[in-house]
């Protein structure tokens, strides 16, 4: 057994003797931080895919709402929009009050929505309550990813880091479940118990030790790294993040910077590239109208059973390939997600078309394939272009500017939201469904080549290792 020596500066004077096996890291404690902070991610996801069951439930409930298809089809605009709006204004919040206090916050607007979507039933109430869903979203993908990058190794974060975008995932897959059985009302008492319970349990783990070095809290922050590395001695990890968090500070952090400087601008055209082409290959836009693509589809399985299925295998896919792009690669998992998501899609594309136009050809023996080809996207995107972005997201940007960068992506990722349901929504209503899909299909095949050159690779690198990486690219 090794013995080696700790020089102690909570004790400057006192050499600790401490033998290899008892000073080893501990991975749980990190696991449970970011677990813990997933979880309002599972609220999130729940209020996003609200539209999936209840846009034609409400559009034809001509007793209770009044409310027509289109009209019910700016319930994803009107969350988009909040995203939208509200992110400038939340990057101070990140770093004045930290990652912790940041995720708690957006338990208000989250609460606020759901009981609203309870008791109202007026169109423009609803949006309202739909424009709240999207102002959390936008404070959750503020602060969120930051947390669980800064609270992370790259081992654990390699793995555990998708835990965001699978608890978004599990939300909307419960929310389908529930909105296909429940009312309403009903499914909006059964989402307020995530809310509820978050604040206690979030309470337990600490905060970021990058926030706390950037507040000058040096002892909270050796405080936390022990609690999220499950071992008493870390002066030598404390010393290098305050060195590496002081030179990062000294660049100030304008706007400006992400910009001027290389990495910045190099980190802000990766993102802003993985943010639009994710969202062109439809992955969002299948989650919100989930239940209105299988209805318009048709099929020998109802709709709401399709998208059960549909938002089952989500999760459990995503569960099951977060190792996948640890294992080869960020970059390499993002390219050949998107290649075969963009030949799944222009083959569902070819299908829709056939049905469409050339109605006199006996689809009948393949109409399973509108279902078997969106489960079939579901697998191939879950270990890339489902997960990769989001997970990114909290790895790209320097300490200094990483809160103005990610609300400009969160801005960037509303506006292709908002772009991307419309699109589906108008193309579907003068083409069909082979509009959007022969749109997102190709979109898929030229992102597949473009990736290659701007996503840089971030496997198993630290933080700081991350910004070396973009300045040399």
């Amino acid at each position: 057994m090794k013995i080696y020596l700790v020089v102690d500066k909570t004790e400057p004077k006192m050499v600790v003797a401490v033998s290899e096996e008892a000073e080893k890291e501990k991975s749980w404690p990190q696991v449970i931080a970011i677990l813990t902070a997933s979880l309002v991610g599972f609220t999130s996801g729940y209020l996003y895919a609200w539209p999936s069951p209840f846009l034609l439930k409400i559009s034809q409930d001509n007793v209770t709402y009044n409310i027509s298809e289109e009209q019910a089809s700016y319930f994803a605009v009107c969350h988009s929009l909040g995203m939208l709006v509200l992110p400038i204004f939340i990057s101070p919040v990140v770093n004045i009050f930290g990652r912790k206090k940041t995720l708690l916050i957006a338990e208000l607007p989250m609460v606020t929505s759901l009981l609203m979507k309870a008791f109202v039933t007026d169109v423009w109430l609803l949006y309202l309550a739909r424009f709240l869903a999207g102002s959390a979203d936008a404070i959750v993908f503020a602060g969120l990813p930051v947390y669980i990058g800064e609270v992370s190794t790259p081992k654990v974060r390699g793995i555990w880091g998708n835990s965001f975008i699978i608890a978004v995932f599990t939300g909307q897959f419960i929310i389908n479940v529930v909105g296909s059985y429940c009312s309403v009302a009903d499914t909006s008492y059964i989402g307020l118990v995530i809310p509820v319970l978050f604040p206690f349990l979030f309470y337990f783990v600490p905060e970021s030790p990058y926030y706390l070095i950037m507040r000058g809290k040096e002892e909270e922050a050796r405080q936390s790294l022990r609690f999220l590395r499950g071992k008493q001695h870390v002066q030598v990890e404390l010393d290098a993040l305050i060195t590496s968090v002081k030179e990062e500070m000294q660049l100030k952090g304008s706007w400006a910077d992400l910009i001027k400087i290389k990495a910045n601008r190099k980190a802000l055209i990766a993102g802003l590239f993985l943010r639009t082409s994710q969202l062109l290959t439809g992955v969002y836009v299948f989650m919100s109208y989930t239940q209105f693509i299988f209805e318009k589809a048709g099929g020998n399985i109802s709709y709401q059973t399709s998208a059960i299925i549909y938002t089952g295998l989500t999760v459990f896919m995503y569960l099951c390939s977060a190792y996948a792009s640890k294992l080869i690669g960020r970059r390499k998992a993002y390219m050949s997600s998107l290649l075969l998501a963009g030949i799944i899609v222009l083959s569902e594309a070819v299908y829709f078309y056939i049905d469409s136009v050339y109605t006199y050809i006996d689809l009948e023996p393949i109409k399973w394939f509108p279902l078997v080809g969106m489960l079939s996207f579901v697998v191939v995107s879950s270990f890339g272009v489902g997960i990769i972005p989001t997970l990114m997201l909290g790895e790209l940007f320097a300490t200094s500017v990483k809160s103005k960068g990610i609300s400009l992506l969160t801005v960037a990722f509303a506006a292709n939201i908002i772009i991307t349901n419309n699109i589906f929504y108008y193309f579907n209503s003068y083409t069909g469904l082979y509009g959007p899909f022969f749109l997102f299909g190709a979109c898929n095949m030229l992102f597949t080549v473009l990736a290659y050159f701007i996503v840089p690779e971030t496997k198993g690198k630290t933080l700081e290792e991350i910004q070396e990486t973009l300045k040399n690219m």
